[in-house]
């Protein structure tokens, strides 16, 4: 589904990337850990588009595509989605406006018909209930006026409306108290499917409690220099990174 082959950015002249290689297949969960600093939000930034960043080597292939080559609504419209660590707030655009838009615009760029009104309230209703989003929210403005839990559940009610075939989570436990945190991991795992991928950008093993991770990554100066199952988050909660930092050698 992903493939990344040597990928280095940077931004203006500071390289930030130098080097991720990781392959992601349908099904699959992998998390991302690493010390501050080490590009982890870099990495999921480039992939969804962000222009502050330049590719300067490697390549990105997503469901046979050159991901480099694409819009950023383009990745979007073809399943990529990312769960940003600050949800931005969207004046004046309700929750229910910007995703009507969103859906039919996915639709359009497959071919399907627009929902139409009572459709598409059916599915926001469906889709807000995995991760128990008030429906008063929807009738605002987009993250506007919300807690930081009901952003982070916002953005995971966005992921279930749009159906992404890869979704990347940068942080999506940032802030979030522990009722929160159950609410929306839970929602996470149960839009997992069989044809779809997550990447779970994280600091801490408490979110991967909920989100069981296939593979972890950890992520150092621009690289990942060890790989695992779940149980290497579990080592890097009690041990820290300093066992690994230690080897490293650029």
């Amino acid at each position: 589904m992903l493939s990344i082959k040597n990928l280095h950015a940077s931004i203006g002249d500071k390289p930030i990337l130098r080097g991720i290689n990781l392959e992601v297949k349908a099904g699959e969960v992998h998390a991302i850990m690493g010390p501050n600093g080490s590009g982890k939000s870099t990495l999921a930034s480039v992939l969804a588009g962000n222009e502050k960043f330049t590719v300067t080597d490697g390549s990105v292939e997503f469901l046979g595509q050159n991901l480099m080559e694409l819009s950023i609504e383009d990745r979007a419209r073809l399943g990529l989605f990312l769960g940003f660590q600050y949800p931005v707030e969207i004046p004046g655009v309700t929750m229910a406006n910007f995703m009507k838009m969103a859906v039919n615009e996915q639709r359009k760029y497959r071919g399907e018909e627009p929902l139409s009104a009572g459709q598409f309230l059916k599915l926001m209703k469906q889709k807000s209930a995995v991760v128990e989003l008030d429906s008063k929210l929807t009738s605002r403005a987009v993250n506007e006026g919300f807690s930081g839990g009901e952003k982070k559940k916002n953005e995971i009610f966005q992921m279930a409306m749009l159906e992404p075939k890869l979704a990347i989570l940068d942080e999506t436990d940032s802030g979030l108290d522990i009722d929160a945190l159950r609410v929306v991991a839970t929602g996470v795992t149960k839009l997992h499917t069989e044809e779809n991928a997550t990447v779970v950008i994280t600091h801490y093993q408490r979110l991967l409690d909920y989100i069981v991770p296939d593979f972890v990554h950890v992520l150092y100066k621009g690289q990942i220099i060890y790989s695992g199952d779940k149980t290497l988050a579990l080592k890097l909660e009690k041990e820290g990174y300093d066992w690994l930092i230690n080897d490293y050698k650029e």
